[in-house]
């Protein structure tokens, strides 16, 4: 196929999504959930094989996206609310900077919560947020205030209504269609957000449209049209290795938000076809923005660049929702759409991160990256051997080194090890920590995290040996304080 050709200042679309999986999509061979659009969106496009998250959970991922850089760098290594965001570059104030009239629409989850991060207008819906829900959070910053949707959602269904009417946690494997009309689904409110700003924005200026959806992040609540999709399907159970924790299955699994997720495996059944639904309903409504624009006449010169923050453990190896090193986790999807030089329907295989998607995104606006950041533009292959991940929390803090072919894992609590094979076990079945044709290779990586984590305040090292039981952080000392209420 021949390469697309941009003729002048492209607009651009970047369209986030909540808890994505990098492997579910069609295109890129997943057994079961079913993506049309974004399939269709990828054969038009570049699709990225190995694109990850370096930090997997919402906050410290989306941090990446917006300022480009490591998190060494922006400072938020695990999940933590309230604490204030001032970066002097972001995606948006670059773009605004190059003439782009810049909107997001959906989900930011920065703080506070309506900071702009350099955007000119936000629509905001960051889902739900224990830390901004409570009844002593001000005025201001409380979610029925503050929060676009859930401001709108009240005036359309009554100011008692609330998505908690659901009985789903946003944190649980629990799942069940949405009980409202389809029409009030946070999913088509993004869609109908972004496209009321194609009607609105400055036409003479070039636009950058940040789409921001919450789903496949629970609750798992997609209308019933796609729930019945996979209601009666026999679908591929989770991954269990023969490393897995059974134990703390057993042991946590009754609980709804349990980071196993259920010990009952009808549930997670049941966890799988809310999560699947929820994708193919937001596939659905990517389909209709795509379709906007082309009703817009700006399709064939809107650049398309569709990702997520982080994916979801599903089951796999008795883990659920994220913040661990395993693929379900931090392998996210990554497709560039309608760009310059770019050879549709290709699979390319670097290593990408979330902090590439600044300076990717600046280059194709006109413009230069701008100095001190980490991230390296998508358009051209940066040769980039391996990525340094991590994610404070506990028992399960972790650090780990990814490269094409393979993953060291190493959780800071209590120094335990694992090693997997990605070329040859890409479910991550075998841990092969011990396996004496794997210990010069382990040993080479362990190398590269020692020298990854060398000077970090934490002292995870002392630049010989990891040195396990070191207090964590989820914020590293130069950011501003925790904002308490």
């Amino acid at each position: 196929m021949e390469k697309k050709t941009q003729k002048k200042q492209p607009d651009i679309l970047l369209i986030m999504t909540d808890q994505m999986r990098g492997d579910c999509l069609g295109i890129a061979g997943h057994p079961d959930v079913k993506t049309p659009y974004l399939d269709h969106l990828a054969s038009n496009g570049v699709r990225f094989s190995n694109a990850y998250t370096a930090c997997p959970s919402c906050i410290p991922a989306r941090c990446a996206l917006h300022t480009g850089l490591a998190p060494e760098h922006h400072g938020r290594v695990g999940y933590m609310d309230r604490v204030p965001w001032d970066y002097p570059v972001t995606i948006a104030g670059e773009l605004s900077k190059a003439g782009y009239y810049t909107q997001c629409v959906g989900k930011m989850h920065v703080h506070p919560l309506r900071n702009l991060m350099g955007f000119h207008n936000i629509d905001l819906h960051d889902g739900y947020l224990h830390a901004y829900r409570g009844a002593n959070v001000p005025y201001a910053e409380n979610q029925r205030i503050a929060d676009d949707y859930f401001y709108w959602l009240k005036s359309q269904i009554g100011i008692d209504r609330d998505v908690t009417d659901e009985g789903l946690e946003c944190n649980s494997f629990t799942a069940r269609p949405w009980m409202y009309e389809e029409r009030l689904h946070p999913t088509n409110w993004v869609t109908d957000r972004s496209i009321d700003f194609l009607r609105r924005r400055d036409r003479s200026k070039p636009f950058f449209l940040m789409a921001s959806y919450l789903r496949p992040h629970p609750p798992f609540d997609a209308p019933r049209y796609f729930f019945d999709l996979y209601r009666n399907q026999k679908l591929t159970p989770p991954v269990i290795g023969g490393w897995a924790d059974e134990e703390r299955l057993q042991r946590l699994g009754r609980r709804t938000d349990a980071d196993t997720g259920s010990v009952d495996p009808e549930l997670m059944r049941q966890a799988q076809i809310g999560y699947y639904a929820c994708i193919t309903h937001l596939d659905n409504q990517i389909g209709r923005l795509v379709d906007a624009l082309k009703d817009d006449s700006s399709y064939e010169n809107t650049v398309i660049l569709f990702t997520s923050d982080h994916g979801e453990l599903l089951g796999d190896h008795h883990t659920f929702r994220k913040t661990r090193p395993y693929q379900g986790s931090i392998q996210i999807p990554l497709i560039i759409a309608n760009a310059p030089d770019m050879v549709p329907g290709t699979v390319c295989d670097q290593l990408a991160e979330l902090r590439d998607i600044l300076p990717t995104l600046v280059e194709l606006g006109g413009g230069e990256a701008p100095e001190g950041i980490d991230g390296l533009s998508l358009l051209h292959d940066c040769g980039r051997e391996y990525l340094h991940g991590e994610h404070s929390g506990g028992d399960l803090g972790n650090q780990y080194i990814v490269t094409k072919q393979d993953k060291y894992c190493w959780f800071m609590e209590s120094g335990k090890e694992q090693y997997f094979r990605l070329d040859t076990d890409p479910q991550e079945k075998h841990d092969a920590i011990t396996d004496p044709d794997c210990q010069e290779r382990i040993s080479c990586l362990r190398q590269i995290l020692i020298r990854e984590l060398t000077g970090r305040e934490e002292g995870y090292t002392d630049g010989k040996q990891l040195i396990a039981g070191k207090e964590q952080k989820s914020c590293l000392s130069f950011l501003p304080p925790y904002e308490r209420i």
